[in-house]
């Protein structure tokens, strides 16, 4: 029995997805739920599985095509086995099977010499070839359909390998290396072009989109992280002993942001048309970076939690995106994020809006700095805080204010204890 699988839910907002990579190619077998293809959308990479286990007959849409939800991806017979084990089948019950290897390109017999068609290659590899007078019949290829790559010329120019003889190739233009290269052609040999990612794609739309649309400003202060810090070490162990998480600078930051916002509700609005939309609940976005790219998961409710109840959510999340495990559903309905890009050693930045937020808190690297308390100059670890904000929706007096009232709390940790 065939059973087709689809394009499922893709999430808030989200209408359509790129396939990134097909992980099962059509006659490989798949187990009931395991994944057989990736999609990639504006917001996550999320694996689609199989609904049944039997044979993947057939793939639809190829890679880095574009689908919209409810799509027909592939086809699935339930039960079936593989096409090898098939073709093994036949070679015991039938006649024999000739286990000759099929030609992996072009190539063709001159005399005694070995010559390949190179208008098979890419525009990338056939430079190297000819830049390195190699002979292409003698490299292993690794790519798809028994294509040679770049990556197998750059092995083979590493490994002596023999010349292609000149005016010897058929099918296809002679390798020559009458010309010498110039230097553009020398470093076009060393570049790799690669088609953008649909989640950097939309990263990189989102965020110019911001910078049009919004009147973006940035204010900024700097917060004396001394009594976080003790109260890290005076509880940590503790705390995880208690709570089986670890206890880390961004729950308290969160709890702090969370605190000020309830005093500053136009740090968690939104503009929408001439409209303003306040919202009195606290969604707040946490940006994580992965090896895809920036993504920005929500405590939804966040104002409803405790420091522990934030600080497992934010480690979660954590250890979910760089699996790449985040869903759509988890990285919507966010009313103001923050950015911690002090893990990075980040010193100071400008955070950019995460539309349609109209404000966002970037964290920057601890630091011991010389400061004057009291008269005195003394060391402090000392962190610079950043808020950018929509100008249009946010003045100054609120935005200034704001970003006060967090250092307020960070600074004596008490008054989140006691919401002062």
């Amino acid at each position: 029995m065939s059973i087709d699988i689809h394009v499922p839910t893709l999430g808030e907002s989200v209408s359509d997805a790129t396939i990134a990579r097909w992980i099962k190619k059509a006659g490989e077998m798949v187990a009931v739920d395991e994944p057989v293809v990736e999609l990639e959308t504006d917001k996550v990479t999320l694996e689609v599985p199989s609904p049944v286990a039997g044979r993947l007959d057939e793939i639809i849409v190829a890679e880095g095509n574009t689908v919209e939800v409810g799509a027909l991806l592939a086809r699935v017979t339930e039960g079936a086995a593989s096409k090898t084990d098939k073709q093994l089948e036949r070679k015991v019950a039938g006649p024999a099977i000739s286990d000759a290897p099929a030609p992996t390109a072009p190539v063709a017999m001159v005399g005694s010499a070995t010559t390949f068609d190179v208008s098979s290659l890419s525009p990338a590899v056939r430079r190297l070839v000819e830049e390195h007078n190699l002979n292409p019949a003698t490299i292993t290829p690794s790519g798809v359909g028994g294509r040679l790559t770049k990556a197998d010329v750059l092995a083979a120019i590493k490994t002596p390998q023999p010349a292609l003889p000149a005016n010897k190739a058929v099918n296809g233009p002679t390798v020559a290396n009458s010309l010498r290269p110039t230097p553009r052609d020398v470093d076009a040999a060393r570049e790799e072009r690669m088609p953008m990612s649909k989640l950097r794609q939309v990263i990189a739309s989102r965020l110019k989109a911001a910078q049009n649309n919004a009147a973006i400003l940035t204010t900024f202060n700097e917060v004396d992280m001394s009594a976080v810090l003790k109260l890290r070490a005076d509880y940590k162990d503790a705390f995880e002993a208690t709570h089986e998480v670890r206890l880390g600078f961004m729950g308290i930051f969160v709890q702090a942001a969370i605190l000020a916002l309830r005093e500053f509700p136009a740090v968690n609005a939104e503009i929408d048309g001439t409209d303003i939309i306040y919202k009195n609940y606290y969604n707040i976005g946490v940006a994580v970076g992965t090896p895809q790219g920036l993504v920005v998961p929500v405590i939804k409710d966040a104002g409803e939690m405790s420091l522990a109840d934030t600080e497992r959510v934010i480690s979660d999340f954590g250890l979910r995106a760089r699996d790449g495990k985040i869903t759509p559903d988890e990285m919507a309905g966010g009313t103001f994020t923050i950015s911690n890009g002090g893990v990075y050693g980040s010193m100071m930045s400008t955070p950019i809006l995460n539309p349609p937020q109209s404000g966002i808190l970037g964290m920057h690297k601890i630091q011991k700095r010389a400061v004057v308390i009291d008269d005195q100059i003394m060391i402090r670890p000392m962190m610079y805080l950043a808020l950018s904000y929509d100008h249009r929706i946010i003045d100054g007096r609120e935005a200034v204010s704001f970003l006060a009232r967090v250092k307020e709390m960070v600074e004596d940790p008490r008054r989140l204890l006691m919401g002062v």
